[in-house]
């Protein structure tokens, strides 16, 4: 049994894998991690409601899971997902694997305008922390994943993750830049 996690406004005792988007990263799911404090990193406000941390537990025995690490494969999959492909890896009941940061449509963007090939642009998806992901992609799994509880998340601690994350993505993008420019230099 592994314990998961995922930040909200309601309370998800039985989560519904269709409600997702289709062009996230690991495609249409009901998305957790396994880390509590990159699930509060998502917590958000919104006026007039409340803001829950809902934990899980997820029995893995039987269901078809994919696990992924930065990787060409992992990059190709998620742009084919951000693409709205079909999902090239339906077979699996549970997708993990890094969360891909959220320039990756800036990476795409530099790609097709012809400024770096795709292996640098991989490159650039390489930099930042590395945070997992797990997406339920299935009612099989969805029937695996067992409520455990839910908690809401007081202004101060989301404010202080927020905090947090602006730092994070601060020190993110100077990486970014730094390192778009040795790209971009070494080709002339």
């Amino acid at each position: 049994m592994k314990e998961l996690f995922h930040t909200g406004f309601q309370i998800i005792e039985k989560p519904d894998i269709k409600a997702g988007r289709k062009n996230a990263d690991f495609g249409q799911g009901f998305y957790l991690s396994d880390d509590i404090e990159f699930s509060m990193r998502w917590a958000r406000e919104r006026k007039g409601q409340t803001t829950y941390l809902n934990r899980y537990e997820l029995d893995t025995e039987g269901l078809n899971v994919k696990y992924f690490t930065r990787s060409a494969e992992w990059f190709e999959y998620i742009y084919a997902n951000r693409a709205n492909y079909p999902d090239l890896l339906a077979e699996y009941d549970v997708i993990a694997g890094p969360i891909a940061n959220d320039t990756l449509y800036d990476t795409w963007g530099i790609i097709v305008s012809g400024l770096i090939a795709k292996e640098d642009a991989l490159q650039l998806l390489m930099l930042g922390g590395t945070y997992e992901q797990i997406v339920i992609k299935t009612e099989k799994a969805a029937a695996a994943l067992r409520f455990m509880s839910a908690e809401s998340i007081p202004h101060e601690k989301i404010a202080a993750y927020r905090e947090t994350v602006r730092r994070e993505e601060e020190r993110y993008q100077q990486e970014f830049v730094e390192e778009l420019s040795k790209i971009t230099e070494g080709e002339d």
